[in-house]
């Protein structure tokens, strides 16, 4: 018979071992057989023979007033049973169950020892809740990383939610909890129930939950692994370096409404936004996070579930879906990620067992002021191997081409946003968060192992040095391993500049030359993202001065400037419908603008450039390479005019800019080479919306110009942009 001790603990939902007590056991009379069965009237116990049939083998007795039953046989080696349960009134009269509890250990040695050590590549193939068969059973593989938990129980419609009912396996080796539930499947809901370390009873969804509820709802729901896949060598090309790299920065549920607000679905969004970001030009579509989050207005960056696609926009089969569209019209797809930091929120990972498991414990280290929220702790492994793994999950599982990795100047920094005082320093005494920069080295080492291929993007707004720059080989030391960096100091000068009235920017000259000083430093991106049209900051159209004409001439010349510069591209949708007003996530782009010719033709600039920057290498190769730049004319700042030349080794483009709203005929521009040149692009055409000035592009004269033998007198269209090419033979 069990202990009373035993009975009373599993009665409160608070035995530190139920698996020591339920389920089959043999002993000196036979063999036990207990079940806790809250709630049923009665319990038989059945074996089960050949092909499935089973037969009576007595019924289990109550154990006293509680709610436990149990039955001891004579036979002395264990045998498969299944439980027939008898209810009362209102409900089935009977039912029959198979036991969670005769499973053995579901956790294989080598994962235990990967888990337990923080090195396991892919942590959501262990952890979460997978559907699987296990000796002959369909049921649910549940497994959670709670170290310091009292007890975990699965609970979910199935238990009523009910803790006492499933209380789980502790795999004291490396923290973490395991039950296989029999007869559960795809669909169902599921919470776990822990006793913190303090006591404190805590309902969390699942860390590696596959999908979840629609919020305000925060249940995770079962759901099968996606199968593996891996990028195309299609695509593996186009996130090379030296390929031309345009992004379409995409909010999905305020990009276009059709029929009244609502939350567009995948399936949708694969049949416009997909061919929308393709006849545009793009080549990568940035979706901001995707992952799941309570909060609409944080647009994704507060994720709860880092492993499920947002209920929002469908299920995660319609998620693959969209981004396998996108690959088939030639586009990749980004996930904007956020390993920065995490909400507070009771269901998360906040505190998860009773302790600051995920977080740093002092708020000095681990509760962001700016945001509210907490901050990964990056020095403990199992946290690394928890974010490491997703991100291998959303490149393995869903094919996306790549992450920009959100807000990683605050990961860098222990005094980020703080005041003296209010901040811990590392070991050395110093300011930067050494575990942070170890981790994003491991993270990319990692990616580019496994993922080859797949892009990684910073978000990186200050001058740490070599971000994108590989790590050394023992991980200790060296860059930090991105691919690309957000060039942060080109788009601040870059706004700025372009905020002025023409009338002072001869003054000012100095905010589009410095770029240059450090352009190739780094891999850099050229980001003109959300956060440029939010939080009072206004339009992209709102930030140019003057009259509606030179706002709009403006506006093109930005872009031109842009797609001229060195650098990837990156462009926050509704800027290139010329917005008038910020963007609202509660909304819809205003897609009716396009009934006025002047943003129908600052869209097809838009298109036009991204056209031109995919056909000529010139404009992309050496995007990262100081051979590919070289200037005309920087110094000009009386009349506002700058002029550079883009080059590999197959072409050869002239970029000139007139940032005044005055023509300037007759200005002679220097070049390398003999010959006729030809317009590429000239934001001042008709089609565009502009004055139509052409620049009167032709024959060179051997007069010399700017260190050149050869030069071209032009005539430079007002607040305008012009890319020439040697006209072919």
């Amino acid at each position: 018979m069990p202990d009373q001790n035993d009975v009373d603990l599993l009665q409160r939902g608070c035995h530190p071992d139920p698996f020591a007590v339920l389920g089959m056991h043999g002993s000196s009379l036979g063999l036990w057989v207990r079940a806790f069965l809250p709630g049923v009237q009665g319990v038989d116990l059945l074996r089960v023979g050949a092909e499935g049939s089973t037969e009576l083998v007595g019924t289990m007795r109550r154990q006293g007033d509680s709610e436990l039953f149990a039955f001891c046989c004579s036979a002395t080696q264990s045998f498969d049973y299944r439980l027939r349960l008898w209810h009362g009134a209102g409900e089935p009269r009977q039912t029959v169950i198979d036991d969670p509890y005769r499973f053995g250990p579901l956790l294989g040695e080598t994962d235990v020892w990967l888990l337990s050590e923080g090195t396991h590549r892919r942590p959501f193939e262990c952890l979460g809740a997978h559907p699987r068969q296990l000796q002959g059973s369909d049921g649910v593989a549940f497994a959670v990383w709670a170290p310091h938990a009292r007890r975990v129980s699965v609970v979910g419609d199935f238990n009523r939610w009910d803790g006492r009912c499933h209380p789980m396996r502790l795999r004291r080796e490396c923290g973490i909890w395991e039950l296989f539930i029999p007869g559960l499947g795809v669909g169902a809901l599921y919470k776990f129930e822990l006793i913190g370390a303090d006591g404190e009873l805590l309902l969390k969804s699942d860390p590696y939950a596959l999908r979840a509820e629609l919020r305000p709802r925060t249940a995770s729901v079962v759901q099968g692994l996606p199968p593996p896949l891996r990028l195309a060598p299609e695509r593996v090309e186009a996130n090379r370096l030296d390929r031309p790299i345009s992004i379409y920065e995409v909010h999905l549920g305020s990009w276009r409404q059709q029929d009244g607000w609502r939350w567009p679905d995948y399936r949708e969004l694969a049949a416009t936004l997909v061919p929308y970001a393709s006849e545009m030009g793009f080549t990568h579509i940035e979706l901001l996070p995707v992952s799941e989050h309570p909060y609409d207005g944080s647009w994704g960056y507060q994720p709860v579930g880092l492993f499920a696609p947002t209920a929002r926009h469908g299920a995660p089969e319609d998620f693959r879906h969209f981004v396998a569209a996108a690959h088939a019209a030639g586009l990749g797809v980004i996930l904007d990620w956020v390993p920065a930091h995490f909400p507070t929120d009771s269901h998360g990972l906040a505190r998860f067992d009773g302790t600051a498991l995920y977080e740093y414990a002092d708020p000095r280290e681990g509760f962001h002021q700016d945001w509210n929220t907490l901050i990964y702790n990056y020095g403990r492994r199992e946290v690394g191997n928890y974010l490491i793994g997703n991100a291998l999950y959303w490149i393995e599982r869903f094919g996306v081409d790549g992450l920009r990795v959100d807000a990683v100047a605050s990961m860098l920094y222990r005094d980020y946003s703080r005041a003296h005082g209010q901040w811990l320093p590392n070991c050395h005494g110093g300011r930067e968060n050494l575990e942070a920069a170890a981790f994003l080295r491991r993270l990319n080492h990692t990616v580019g192992t496994e993922c080859p291929g797949a892009l990684m993007i910073a978000e990186e707004s200050t001058s740490y040095p070599s971000v994108s720059r590989p790590p050394a080989d023992d991980l200790q030391g060296g860059g930090l391993g991105f691919h690309q960096k957000w060039n942060m100091g080109w788009m601040n000068d870059t706004l700025r500049y372009f905020a002025r009235d023409p009338v002072h920017r001869p003054h000012h000259q100095r905010e589009l030359t410095f770029g240059l000083v450090y352009a190739f430093s780094e891999n850099f991106l050229l980001p003109l993202s959300h956060d440029e049209v939010v939080h009072g900051k206004g339009s992209l159209l709102g930030k140019m001065p003057g009259d509606d004409w030179q706002r709009f001439a403006g506006l093109r010349s930005l872009y031109g400037y842009m797609w001229g510069f060195p650098g990837k591209k990156l462009l926050f949708m509704g800027g290139e419908l010329a917005q008038p007003g910020e963007w609202r996530d509660q909304g819809s782009l205003p897609w009716q603008l396009l009934d006025d010719p002047r943003h129908a033709g600052v869209q097809r600039l838009v298109r036009d450039l991204n056209r031109v920057y995919r056909h000529h290498s010139a404009l992309h190769a050496w995007d990262h390479d100081p051979r590919g730049f070289e200037w005309i004319v920087h110094d000009d700042a009386g009349q506002s005019v700058l002029g550079w030349l883009r080059r590999d080794d197959c072409g050869l483009v002239a970029v000139v800019c007139n940032l005044t709203p005055v023509p300037r005929a007759d200005y002679r521009i220097g070049v390398p080479c003999a010959g006729a040149w030809e317009e590429l692009i000239n934001t001042d055409a008709v089609v565009y919306g502009g004055s139509g000035m052409h620049c009167g592009a032709g024959l060179t004269e051997a007069v010399p110009a700017h260190g050149q033998a050869q030069s071209l007198r032009l005539s430079l269209p007002p607040l305008a942009c012009v890319m020439l090419r040697p006209r072919p033979l």
